[in-house]
């Protein structure tokens, strides 16, 4: 059994337009794509963010509503919404420390390290903690995306939505959250989307390039 180089992958991937309702994703490809969220690598190791996988037909219905009636939001099997913390906060850093301590051993570095990421995050204004915490939640998007095409399952990555409206579709506010990006998960319906038989287009590599000796 040969495997397939990851770069045949990501040629494969595209932002599936149409997905086909009657092909869910297998859970156990949907793990996978958890798994690679939950191990993707994040500023200070806070991990600032929560991912709710939607499967409520209901529920995605509301969402896309919300989310320029993008038909993958309700096509596709499973939706992935990821919600950043909306601040950081004393406890939810003592939370990281607790859970790097148990782990590691209560070594006096972990808690310095911790301290004084308190004493720079904390003072800072919400918003920037906010800003923060999301741009830690695209790292995991794009782990996310490599290993749904490492599955060969399709996804498509939104951020035309509401966030307000899907933060409340979904409580986030009552839990400390703001909806971030969303991604379907699910299967391309080839006989229905327009861009799935074109050329894929990326600028060359000498235009986005440069090597600094």
């Amino acid at each position: 059994m040969t495997t397939k180089p990851l770069l045949d992958h990501l040629n494969w991937r595209y932002a599936t337009k149409k997905m086909d309702p009657s092909k869910p994703v297998p859970q156990d490809k949907v793990d996978a794509i958890i798994e690679a969220i939950r191990m993707a690598p994040t500023s200070s190791g806070t991990q600032p963010f929560e991912i709710l996988v939607v499967t409520n037909d209901d529920v995605k219905a509301d969402i896309r509503k919300v989310a320029w009636d993008q038909s993958p939001v309700t096509d596709g099997s499973h939706l992935i919404v990821f919600a950043a913390w909306d601040n950081y906060t004393e406890d939810r850093i003592d939370a990281v420390t607790k859970l790097n301590v148990a782990a590691r051993g209560d070594l006096p570095m972990l808690n310095a390290y911790y301290d004084k990421l308190k004493a720079m995050y904390l003072p800072r204004d919400e918003e920037e903690n906010y800003a923060h915490a999301a741009r830690q939640a695209y790292i995991a998007l794009g782990m996310a995306m490599v290993a749904a095409a490492e599955q060969e399952v399709d996804c498509t990555p939104m951020e035309g939505f509401d966030p307000e409206a899907v933060d409340k579709i979904l409580n986030l506010k009552d839990r400390g959250l703001r909806s971030v990006v969303l991604l379907p998960l699910g299967y391309r319906d080839a006989e229905n989307d327009w861009l799935m038989s074109m050329k894929k287009v990326r600028k060359s590599r000498d235009t986005i390039v440069t090597l600094i000796d």
